[in-house]
């Protein structure tokens, strides 16, 4: 049932927020075998994110106040590991469709996913464009913010409002003396005394944002941001009123989010409607009900009177507030199995220095919650130029095995708002919650890597001078990294002696020039670090790079072919099955990718033999090559014998026979990518 606000003075509420499913407590969570790290490096605009997993790409989806195009509200950023993001085109609501209730202040999105209906929903506050009377009792009411529902298929939307209309709520507040009846036009001098303030009417409709939506145990809760208008509170203790946001919160019933069509507008639960009328109210007059969560007097910490004497040190340009907004709730379980419930929230002015995070606990969505003497556990830190910092959300990393807390921040006190992701941690065995705010390096998240990195090509020609190759990387789940943010990037490096060049961009490259023979261009997957330079990601198979042979290939073999002599320039022998052997005389080259040779490969003082992917039958014999050696993730029935030739690579194969290196200089490598070497391994030969 709803509670009165009068009648909970002095309870310590709290407020939920968005239920996480992850592995809880202290202990380290197992991480996978790479080395890639991340930083906040405060590059795109964001105000308020909520971030959402879609269940059926892995990538996740930050909504924000701030960065849409014109003519839309909400940036969409998308992100296949919580902290490498891309910006959308467009924006989460097309202000052109004709069914827009709010006329301005379009703030905190938050997306909520039902897998059984595919319907995605988008709840998000605004001010009133009409019937702002009908709504809040004065035409002239100065914030009258509402929160609407949009709909979309897709979490990159485009959403769609449900009814063009706010959800059809209307908190009200009946033991409140509305002391802006009483002061001047500017609202900004409250009455000086709790007896002046009493002499005020009684009774105040609540505008209300930053909407949060928990589901727990088959009861959806809206939980709310009270705006501060209209919320003067005296304040003991510096015998003064101070205008105040609190968080609130209303049951929610079930009819729209088991809507498959999407077309139904959430509804408050019917013990709230109308909780707060009074029975000499003419009809049809709504007062409906709330549950207070989070307001000061309940729970008093020092950190959140940043601006109770703003008035007076703004020479009456600014109010005295309190802010209390922004939640978002987790659900855990104790180690004894009870439910424990972690609120975190956001204090003072979002522009101001002293903008930051707090949390509280509850056993219960409904409280009592307590504060948390610990707070603010974020906030601003100047020795790393982290300014302003507030209003996240929580969501779990790609193995729920841990928690984040994407939030927004400023770089420095002059910039606008930007998008951060900070790790948090939640204390099983105390009801503790840790934020790790930071612009220093971290690992990416676990269950990001490992990660794979694959060119659309496996032999760049470049007949004519010119050639082209296409890159993607890939995480462990197989969704593609977002190459356009400067946080990572694949390097592509040739050997300049070869006589190429390199033009590379986001996705590809474009390589210029004629090689004599075989050339290698490698691509390297690379993060940049926080002191400003890139490093190349290593996992347990080696680093994640891919090397692809560059040749101008004076003949082609596709599919069947019989025995192959390769008697002078390039032959590039791709996706064959030879039915015989391969034989390169002296001064030729050949590449094989990705074939299958029912013989040998022998090749006598040759230019360069490349063999990548696919399997050879017979053995392997490269003797006195004046160019590249490479046999790359190839499988081999008989022997490899690799004599007199520069610095060949064995890499990734398997070898049925024995493995001979003798007389090459350098010595074969491999790349940090073992071989599976069936015999002996002999001479300079890497071991297996």
């Amino acid at each position: 049932m709803p509670i009165r606000w009068s009648r909970v003075r002095g309870i310590l509420f709290a407020l939920p927020i968005l239920l996480a499913a992850t592995a809880h407590g202290s202990a380290a969570a197992p991480r996978s075998a790479s080395d890639a790290t991340y930083y906040n490096d405060a590059s795109l605009p964001a105000a308020d994110p909520f971030v959402l997993r879609d269940p059926s790409s892995g990538d996740y989806f930050a909504y924000s106040t701030d960065g849409a195009d014109p003519g839309h509200e909400f940036a969409i950023y998308r992100s296949p590991d919580l902290v490498t993001w891309q910006r959308l085109p467009g924006g989460a609501l097309n202000m052109g469709d004709g069914n827009q209730w709010g006329r301005d202040w379009f703030w905190a999105p938050e997306v909520y996913h039902n897998p059984a209906t595919g319907r995605y929903f988008l709840f998000y506050s605004a001010r009133l464009r009409d019937g702002i009377a009908e709504h809040f009792g004065y035409a002239d009411f100065e914030e009258p913010s509402k929160v609407g529902v949009a709909v979309a298929d897709s979490p990159a939307g485009p959403f769609h409002n449900i009814t063009p209309g706010p959800i059809d709520y209307h908190p009200y507040d009946p033991d409140y003396h509305d002391v802006n009846l009483i002061m001047d036009a500017e609202q900004k001098k409250p009455p000086a005394t709790l007896e002046e303030g009493r002499t005020a009417p009684l009774g105040t409709y609540i505008p209300f944002i930053d909407p949060n939506v928990f589901f727990d145990d088959g009861r959806i809760f809206l939980y709310y941001s009270r705006n501060a208008y209209r919320n003067w509170v005296w304040d003991h203790d510096l015998g003064k009123y101070i205008e105040e946001s609190n968080v609130l919160v209303v049951e929610l019933t079930s009819e729209w989010w088991d809507d498959p069509a999407g077309t139904t507008m959430p509804q408050i639960e019917p013990s709230y409607r109308d909780a707060n009328r009074d029975p000499d109210d003419p009809p049809g007059v709504r007062k409906d009900g709330f549950t207070p969560i989070i307001d000061y007097a309940s729970d008093p910490q020092p950190w959140e009177n940043a601006h109770v004497n703003d008035y007076a040190e703004t020479g009456g340009a600014e109010k005295d507030r309190r802010w209390s907004e922004g939640s978002t709730v987790v659900k855990t379980t104790t180690r004894e199995g009870r439910p424990r419930y972690f609120l975190t929230y956001s204090a003072n002015n979002f522009a101001n220095s002293f903008y930051g995070v707090g949390y509280a606990v509850a056993d219960d969505p409904l409280g009592p919650w307590r504060k948390s003497p610990a707070n603010p556990v974020l906030s601003q830190d100047e020795r790393l130029g982290m300014y302003s910092t507030g209003h996240g959300s929580v969501i779990a990393g790609p193995d729920s095995t841990e928690l984040y807390y994407v939030h927004h921040g400023r770089p420095s006190a002059e910039l606008d708002r930007r998008l951060y992701t900070s790790r948090l941690r939640l204390d099983q065995d105390r009801p503790a919650l840790h934020i790790d705010g930071t612009t220093e390096d971290r690992p990416v998240p676990s269950g990001v890597a490992p990660y794979s990195l694959a060119a659309d090509r496996p032999v760049i020609d470049v007949s004519g001078g010119r050639g082209e190759v296409g890159w993607r990387v890939g995480t462990g789940s197989g969704t593609a990294m977002p190459l356009g943010n400067p946080l990572n990037r694949v390097e592509p490096q040739v050997d300049p002696a070869s006589g190429l060049s390199v033009e590379p961009g986001v996705d590809g490259a474009v390589v210029h020039g004629s090689p004599d023979g075989v050339a290698a261009l490698r691509l390297s997957y690379q993060r940049r670090v926080s002191a400003g330079h890139y490093v190349e990601v290593n996992q347990d198979a080696g680093p994640v790079a891919v090397t692809v042979p560059v040749a101008d290939c004076a003949a082609t073999i596709n599919g069947p072919q019989a025995d192959v002599v390769v008697s002078e320039g390039v032959t590039c022998i791709v996706d064959a099955r030879v039915r015989g052997s391969v034989r390169v005389v002296p001064g030729a080259s050949v590449i094989v990718v990705n074939s299958t040779i029912d013989g040998s490969v022998h090749a006598e003082s040759p230019g360069a033999v490349w063999l990548t992917g696919g399997s050879v039958a017979g053995p392997v014999r490269v003797r006195g090559a004046s160019g590249q050696v490479r046999l790359d993730g190839v499988e081999v029935g008989g022997s490899v014998t690799l004599t007199g030739s520069a610095a060949p690579v064995v890499a990734g194969s398997v070898i049925e026979g024995a493995l001979r290196c003798w007389g090459n200089e350098p010595a074969p490598v491999d790349e940090g990518r073992t071989n599976e070497v069936r015999g002996a391994v002999q001479g300079q030969c890497p071991e297996a």
